[in-house]
């Protein structure tokens, strides 16, 4: 058995600890970062050869590096993927997954609950370049029958969606894609590898912001594009040679420190979150329920779609939605009141971190929109860390105190 087949039979637990590891001459077992813009060549000939694509090698950091190519193929073994290419940030992750295949007269289909950024993309960007866009409720099958034609080209979805934890039915989803020969790319970051495989339910390409719980602890940016090697090979790694959104070897290698642990903490997170959500269902302290409920956690089985959670995902991850009482008034308040979590806007870290959507990530979405997505002003996005859970419900039921 080949290094590469014995990696791939290894375990979730294994394979982010050695998967992938390719040690320099000293032996080392930390991986080493190779903080090195240019390399060099044995030859005129070796020079051409490498170029051409004939001989193997580096050639230039913008291109490949291989502290770099240590952190994408650890994410293939993770993901189940063929192959796959990190970028500086999440959203050139997503931007480059979409632009690289994408040309005048395609359509994309998104799903509409997505991060504001991508919401740019798609509806602002895309159809600078000729790209007619169209926005659906992902949860709602018959939509995307609708919405899906022999022109759609890609279908985007995140699931569970930001921040109000919609989550979409992949299997169905790819089916209704694959029929009309669109390709569909997965924004994973909620559910990270180790709660959900996107490939495995009909995915054809699958998007991380490392940033978050890959990193893991509030370090640095990264982003990471996995999928079939025709489609890395072909269509993306031109894209991003020649446009350039290169990931920094070191924070490759900060990223490939961060999977070493990324399955204990997303364990410890989700066991943590559904704690905390528990603890908060039914606070005095929160909204009555309206269209949006008061609290939106995956793993309760008050969740909208708790079934199609049981049957896609390996838990309910560690992001919970809440409404205070008092709308914006007593969400600000809350926030304020808190002692232990953070206010921020980042999400996946070991520190606790809230914010409240309507005025951050989704601010620029209309007040009418928002309020159709569910993006209420009581909404708040909770992401649940590393912290003692009790000390956590403890923080939050005291601001909830002063909400209302």
């Amino acid at each position: 058995m080949s290094k590469n087949e014995s990696e791939k039979s290894w375990r979730l637990a294994t394979q982010m600890v050695r998967g992938a590891t390719l040690r320099s001459n000293f032996g080392e077992t930390s991986e080493a970062i190779f903080m090195t813009s240019g390399f060099c060549y044995d030859s005129a000939e070796a020079a051409e050869a490498r170029f051409k694509n004939e001989l193997p090698g580096f050639i230039y950091s913008r291109f490949s590096n291989p502290t770099v190519e240590m952190f994408e193929q650890r994410m293939t073994l993770l993901e189940g993927a063929e192959d796959a290419r990190a970028t500086a940030s999440g959203m050139a992750a997503v931007n480059a997954a979409l632009m690289c295949q994408l040309k005048a007269g395609d359509e994309v289909v998104c799903a509409q609950a997505v991060f504001g950024s991508i919401r740019y993309i798609v509806e602002d960007l895309l159809p600078r370049f000729g790209v007619k866009s169209q926005l659906v409720d992902g949860t709602d099958l018959s939509a995307w029958e609708r919405a899906v034609t022999p022109k759609t080209r890609i279908v985007f979805l995140e699931t569970p969606s930001n921040p109000t934890l919609d989550v979409i039915d992949l299997p169905a989803v790819a089916a209704i894609a694959h029929k009309h020969g669109a390709r569909v790319v997965v924004d994973n970051v909620f559910a990270t590898p180790v709660l959900q495989k996107p490939l495995q339910l009909g995915a054809d390409i699958v998007v991380y912001s490392a940033t978050k719980h890959i990193d893991g602890q509030g370090r640095c940016l990264g982003g990471v594009i996995l999928g079939s090697k025709d489609f890395i090979n072909n269509e993306l790694t031109p894209y991003l040679r020649h446009t350039g959104p290169a990931l920094s070897p070191f924070n490759a290698w900060v990223m490939l420190k961060g999977l070493e642990t990324l399955e204990l903490r997303v364990t410890r997170m989700t066991e943590s979150a559904a704690r905390i959500a528990d603890a908060l269902a039914g606070h005095p302290g929160l909204a009555a329920p309206t269209n949006v409920p008061a609290l939106l956690y995956p793993g309760r089985p008050d969740h909208p779609q708790a079934a199609l959670v049981r049957r896609q995902m390996a838990g309910g991850g560690n992001m919970i939605a809440f409404r205070p009482k008092g709308v914006k008034a007593g969400t600000f308040r809350l926030l304020n009141a808190l002692k232990l979590v953070d206010i921020s806007n980042n999400l996946g870290d070991s520190k606790s971190l809230i914010t409240h959507p309507a005025t951050t990530t989704h601010q620029r979405l209309s007040a009418e929109e928002r309020a159709r997505l569910g993006i209420t002003d009581d909404l708040v996005r909770l992401s649940v860390g590393l912290e003692d859970p009790q000390d956590l419900i403890e923080d939050i039921s005291h601001a909830l105190e002063k909400a209302g």
